[in-house]
């Protein structure tokens, strides 16, 4: 059996006045894309921190691919390239030198293929060997990226890298990530952009006040989530909710002339489709929605709401 990517038990993070991590427990295994979610100030970035040796922890372990990450603090590393959140560079060298520069960091004797490689995957080669103050912040993001990656590492840490990023860019990188999860680099993604550890990761877990409250699959942590929506758009105003819809929890808002159902997902729809059609008058449109993680992340951190997701749907 392979040790897994990143092994966490009992990591615990003090500061004077908080405590930013309680006691974590997490276990990434080798080969999987696997999201760390929560809302803002839940302390993923403080993992993450620690994971990479820039943050010290208070007590427990952190193991990367079986390296302690204190004890064997250098293989620990050789193994792991992380992309921060923030965007940090060195203003005196251009994009090629910065990436020879951090390949030998890790005792890489011969960077030049795999440089090649990341300026033409995250379309850096025609700035290759312009100053790094010169870029603009998307290729800013793309150059760390490309740290990251320079010495082969077999886990991959990424911190919000889409955060403020356009779409070009934000494609280009789920592409790599998807080739580099292909041939066997272990991926573990923090985003406030739900819908894309939906949309990439196998298993999810969700961080909140430094607990973890929730490390499952994808598809079991949607399934806890036993209602769909429907959204019903009328062509007129409607007076009052007609009261044999009310076992589908109606909200009506009448700017938009929409209705809102809820319906189980466990029965078919077919029959409360039926009521609808017998009881609204002159429906323009409708829609079914099945339960994104938003709601689940939602249900699990108490509804803060200090996250990025995505909106209702526009009828």
């Amino acid at each position: 059996m392979s040790l897994p990517a990143i092994e966490i038990r009992a990591l615990r993070k003090e500061y004077t006045t908080t405590t930013a991590l309680h006691d974590v427990d997490l276990t990434v295994p080798e080969g999987s894309l696997y999201a760390l979610l929560g809302p803002n100030g839940a302390g993923k970035s403080t993992l993450i921190n620690i994971m990479a040796g820039v943050v010290n922890k208070t007590a427990g372990m952190v193991r990367i691919l079986g390296h302690d990450t204190v004890a064997d603090y250098r293989q620990a590393r050789r193994l792991l390239g992380v992309v921060p959140q923030e965007i940090a560079f060195d203003p005196f060298f251009t994009v090629e030198e910065s990436l020879r520069i951090h390949a030998g960091y890790f005792g890489v004797r011969d960077p030049g293929p795999q440089i090649a490689f990341l300026l033409d995957a995250l379309a850096l080669t025609a700035q290759a060997r312009s100053n790094t103050r010169q870029l603009s912040g998307g290729m800013k993001r793309r150059l760390l990226i490309a740290k990251a990656l320079v010495h082969r590492p077999r886990v991959l840490v990424l911190d919000e890298p889409t955060a403020g990023v356009d779409v070009e860019l934000r494609q280009q990188l789920w592409a790599l990530v998807r080739r580099l999860h292909a041939e066997g680099t272990t991926v573990l993604l923090t985003t406030h952009y739900l819908e894309e550890a939906e949309s990439l990761c196998q298993r999810i877990a969700i961080l909140d006040r430094g607990r973890v409250v929730a490390d499952q699959p994808t598809g079991e942590l949607l399934d806890q989530i036993t209602h769909k929506e429907i959204y019903v758009q009328l062509a007129t105003d409607l007076a009052a909710i007609p009261p044999a819809l009310a076992p589908f929890a109606p909200e009506w808002d009448g700017q938009r002339r929409r209705l809102r159902l809820r319906v189980s997902r466990r029965e078919p729809v077919a029959e409360a489709l039926a009521i609808i059609h017998r009881q609204l008058p002159e429906i323009r449109d409708l829609q079914t929605v099945e339960p994104r993680l938003e709601d689940v992340f939602r249900q699990l951190t108490n509804s803060r709401g200090d996250t990025s997701t995505a909106h209702l749907p526009d009828l």
